[in-house]
């Protein structure tokens, strides 16, 4: 994770207004049916994010002092606070950083990168698009974006470090910056355009056909595939021309690759216990739904059997294994502010407080404000699903009150729960490989993620009279 470097003064002055912000936030009078506990908390919440803005914190300092805040203050109980460490996706991320720790320290990462670079490595946008392409492909038999991710980030991390860069702010944005942000807004789209690229999606599906709209495999992908194909070759580009990479060229690098192969010889016996083990999560992740099994174990399974075959030790985990920790300790705090959040009914209020303020608007600006509403609001929470279980329902039924299609809301709704993915560092557990990595500072993903949050916003926006046509087809 990212230190901070400013000079001192600075930094305190930045402290400081985080200070005056949540408790000026805190004392303020308590709106509509919230209750103090919930405001209380938001008031906390909203803190600990000013302070990562601001740089006056990291995540991860930020995110501890919010819990030490949230119990001290009894806003809650200590049970609450630690309710997020023992969640099983949050344990999923802390074994998939492990196990790609693996894939890297096996040889198998670096082997994969040079055979990519090898093939597409004339150039980092070249790269980009390729870990693009690779995700959109796995998307449909990996039910979980996370899971999707503890897949590539090995890959990803490998191709940063075999074209030059590294995880240190003097040398991140050579290649790895502009790959690693690449990977995690490629997959807003590439979750998006599948109904089971990411475990929200049923369950979008699922109340939307309580309004009688049919979201079914094929119907999802047909009506998502415009913008989505659109998105995922724009998203490259953009980033590549908004936030260029320091290397943009790199004409010797497949032949660098050829060689690296060369000498890297045949697979070690470690690359293929890596590769048979990786491989069988992949299959268990792809088939959990059919076999009832939790991603987490998967995760842990293969971690069990890579420390068993000495392909990664407990002493590789006691030296390397720090950023894995920190990473699963400060987004086990936010999603679990985030959730207790929802479960206060500080999202709901919020939602039908704001929603009553569109009445008497045409249906197609409440359409637009509805969206762009539903997507900005994904700055509170640090869970897709938790965002879309709290406010999709209730988006819903006002769009269909105010006469907005409930075919072209519902999928737009859907949609848009993949599309806010990387607003934030935490905005979603798929993204938090990439963020521990070293190559990816907080506020360059919240600056970052910003721009690709409006693209994609735009673009399925523009794709609305497609997607009302495409949504009653089938």
């Amino acid at each position: 994770m990212e230190a901070l470097s400013i000079n001192p003064r600075t930094l305190w002055l930045k402290r400081i207004l985080t200070l005056i912000v949540g408790v000026a936030i805190w004392h303020l009078p308590i709106p509509w049916d919230i209750t103090p506990d919930a405001w209380h908390l938001f008031a906390i919440f909203i803190t600990a994010i000013v302070a990562v803005l601001l740089e006056a914190l990291s995540i991860f300092t930020a995110s501890i002092i919010g819990l030490v805040a949230a119990v001290m203050l009894r806003v809650l109980t200590p049970e609450q606070a630690y309710s997020g460490f023992s969640e099983s996706f949050i344990l999923l991320i802390l074994a998939a950083f492990l196990v790609a720790k693996g894939v890297i320290k096996s040889g198998l990462g670096r082997r994969i990168a040079f055979m990519l670079i090898q093939r597409f490595g004339k150039s980092t946008l070249n790269l980009g698009y390729c870990i693009v392409i690779t995700d959109t492909i796995i998307g449909p038999t990996i039910p979980s974006n996370t899971a999707r991710s503890g897949i590539m980030y090995p890959i990803t991390h490998a191709l940063s470090l075999d074209t030059g860069s590294l995880p240190t702010p003097d040398a991140r944005n050579r290649t790895g910056t502009y790959l690693m942000m690449t990977y995690i807004a490629g997959q807003t789209i590439s979750s998006a355009l599948w109904l089971t690229g990411m475990a929200a999606n049923p369950v979008g599906a699922g109340i939307g056909a309580q309004f009688g709209v049919n979201m079914s495999f094929g119907n999802w992908f047909f009506v998502a595939s415009v913008p989505c194909f659109i998105a995922l070759a724009i998203i490259p580009w953009i980033l590549y021309k908004l936030f260029p990479p320091e290397y943009k060229h790199t004409p010797e690098a497949p032949k660098m690759a050829r060689k690296g192969l060369e000498e890297m010889g045949p697979m070690s016996t470690k690359e293929w216990i890596m590769g048979a083990t990786f491989l069988g999560m992949i299959l268990l992740w792809a088939f959990s739904p059919v076999l009832n099994i939790n991603l987490a174990i998967v995760a842990f399974l293969g971690l069990a059997i890579l420390i068993l075959a000495n392909v990664y030790t407990l002493n590789d985990i006691r030296e390397g294994g720090g950023d894995a920790l920190e990473t699963y300790v400060w987004f086990a705090i936010l999603y679990m502010m985030s959730t207790a959040l929802n479960d206060m009914g500080f999202m709901k209020i919020l939602g039908e407080q704001l929603a009553t303020y569109i009445g008497g608007y045409n249906w197609v600006t409440v359409y637009v404000f509805l969206i762009v509403l539903y997507i900005v609001i994904h700055y509170l929470f640090v869970s897709q699903t938790a965002h879309l279980l709290a406010l999709y329902a209730v988006f819903l039924q006002v769009a269909v009150s105010a006469g907005v299609p409930a075919a072209l809301m519902a999928f737009m709704l859907a949609f848009s729960t993949n599309l806010f993915a990387v607003i934030t560092p935490q905005a979603s557990s798929s993204n938090i490989l990439f963020v521990g990595s070293g190559f990816l500072p907080s506020k360059e993903i919240y600056k970052q993620g910003a721009v690709i949050t409006v693209l994609n916003t735009v673009i399925f926006l523009l794709a609305t009279p497609w997607i009302m046509w495409a949504s009653t087809i089938f």
